[in-house]
């Protein structure tokens, strides 16, 4: 993937994320238990765990899309009451498992990520179009546009649900796994572009990882989640170490410096 030109876009710089003492259920059975954490304006978070550790709740409360006590902050106001679309003109998701529309183009599918930004049943304006535009450009999906995105390869359909989260011109973008299901080259060029987009663009990321090593390499600051609680958080460093492998993943391994963090390495 060659570089994009870095045109920023616009959207007002990354925000801080308070997340404060959340907790979360599936009926009586609690998943999350007084959860907190910060992310400063335009840092990225990196949420790691064992399966099952609540990750994905975590993000989902986040939203507003599961019911959850304790709050969440964007730069010091509560989400709780906001109206979905303004919440929507801040905060933009990318799950693990978007639900792609048969017979929908690349462009159409992108085009959906400025729908908190036009009146309801409104036409997509002129000003709609640009930004489209703009982020197809950037992430290099110009000649993709009028491909059904359902037939885009893997590495493509992530860059496509990552242009329509972008269209949005939020300030706190969520990612549920963002390499899921990706081999190791496909996933470095999307955490690659992510990060690129990040730093253009200043905007704040809070991302759940599967990979610990590729977690360690492109997260500023990590936050180990296991059995619902904040087990660990800290810069990668800190949060990797081979005693929290042990203890947290039931894992045999070795933590290997580097210039860009740490790298895991299983031993038999």
């Amino acid at each position: 993937m060659s570089r994009s030109p870095e045109v920023p876009l616009a959207t007002g710089g990354g925000a801080r994320v308070e997340v404060l003492g959340l907790s979360a259920a599936y009926g009586r059975r609690p998943v999350l238990s007084s959860v907190r954490f910060t992310v400063e304006p335009g840092g990225w978070l990196g949420i790691i765990g064992p399966n099952g550790s609540g990750k994905s709740t975590l993000l989902r409360s986040v939203l507003g899309l599961h019911p959850h006590d304790g709050q969440v902050r964007i730069d010091g106001v509560p989400l709780t009451g906001m109206p979905r679309r303004d919440r929507a003109r801040l905060l933009a998701y990318a799950p693990q498992l978007p639900v792609l529309p048969d017979g929908v183009s690349t462009h159409d599918y992108v085009l959906l990520g400025r729908t908190p930004h036009r009146p309801l049943l409104a036409a997509p304006r002129r000003s709609d179009a640009a930004v489209v535009a703009e982020v197809m450009q950037r992430l290099e999906l110009e000649g993709l546009a009028d491909r059904a995105v359902v037939t885009l390869s893997g590495g493509e359909q992530q860059r496509a649900v990552l242009a329509r989260a972008l269209a949005q011109q939020p300030r706190v973008l969520l990612l549920d796994e963002p390499t899921a299901a990706l081999d190791l080259g496909h996933a470095q060029q999307v955490l690659d572009l992510l990060d690129r987009l990040r730093r253009q663009d200043g905007l704040t990321v809070v991302s759940t990882l599967h990979d610990l090593t590729l977690a360690g390499q492109y997260a500023d600051r990590l936050t180990l989640l296991a059995s619902g609680r904040v087990a660990a958080e800290g810069s990668p460093d800190e949060v990797l170490t081979a005693a929290a492998l042990a203890d947290h993943y039931g894992a045999r391994a070795r933590v290997v410096p580097g210039p860009h963090g740490p790298a895991i390495l299983p031993l038999r």
